[in-house]
């Protein structure tokens, strides 16, 4: 069976917020490689609010806001005028990584890998699933936040990373939006993250291509 696929991610920006940073948006979306960008507002929440999938066996999904989708993939965008040319993973933060894993690989998709070394955050684990072009990164809360507000919570949308080919440049183009460029923790690659003044709702991050 297909294994399901990103059709689009739903932010609660306003779309004027997504033009001045230099993404090309059209009728309140943009296409971040074969992805849409749905700038709904703050109406529909705060940061990275839903998705939706193609294919999926359930849309149970931790909690998740989940909704199914029949339409195609986007024709794969031009490059944005600040250089972004395609997402590179979405993060989704749980406080109970197992019970997370279940429900997604219940809904078909490719569980590839599980991390046992902490991040820089402080996060214990991370689980890594395929979806098409993309990684969904779920992170696991560290302990002492899941024992100050408990396991049943449900699991959440964090953030995503872009790819920046010429990430110095694009860096550059944001100016005092983007934090300074350094190592990220795949090996070979670079990183750099959106600050409170780009203006977005979700934390961004920009890399540089996997080698």
């Amino acid at each position: 069976m297909p294994a399901p696929t990103i059709d689009e991610l739903t932010i609660g920006d306003e779309p004027a917020a997504w033009s001045a940073l230099g993404f090309a948006v059209e009728d309140e979306a943009c296409v971040v490689g074969d992805v849409r960008l749905r700038l709904a507002g703050s109406a529909a929440g705060k940061g990275l609010c839903a998705w939706s999938l193609r294919e999926p066996d359930t849309t149970e999904l931790d909690g998740l806001p989940t909704a199914e989708s029949e339409r195609g993939p986007a024709a794969a965008g031009a490059t944005h005028p600040n250089g972004i040319t395609a997402i590179d993973h979405v993060v989704v933060i749980t406080p109970d990584l197992e019970r997370t894993i279940d429900a997604l690989e219940a809904a078909g998709m490719d569980l590839r890998r599980i991390r046992d070394e902490p991040t820089p955050a402080g996060a214990p684990r991370q689980a890594f699933f395929r979806l098409g072009a993309l990684i969904l990164e779920v992170v696991q809360e560290p302990d002492d936040v899941v024992e100050q507000n408990g396991r049943e919570r449900p699991a959440f949308f964090w953030g995503i990373a872009l790819v920046a080919p010429d990430l110095e440049a694009t860096v550059a183009e944001l100016g005092d939006r983007v934090s300074e460029i350094r190592d990220a923790v795949q090996p070979g690659r670079k990183i750099a993250t959106l600050r409170r003044s780009a203006g977005l709702s979700l934390p961004v991050a920009l890399m540089s291509p996997s080698t």
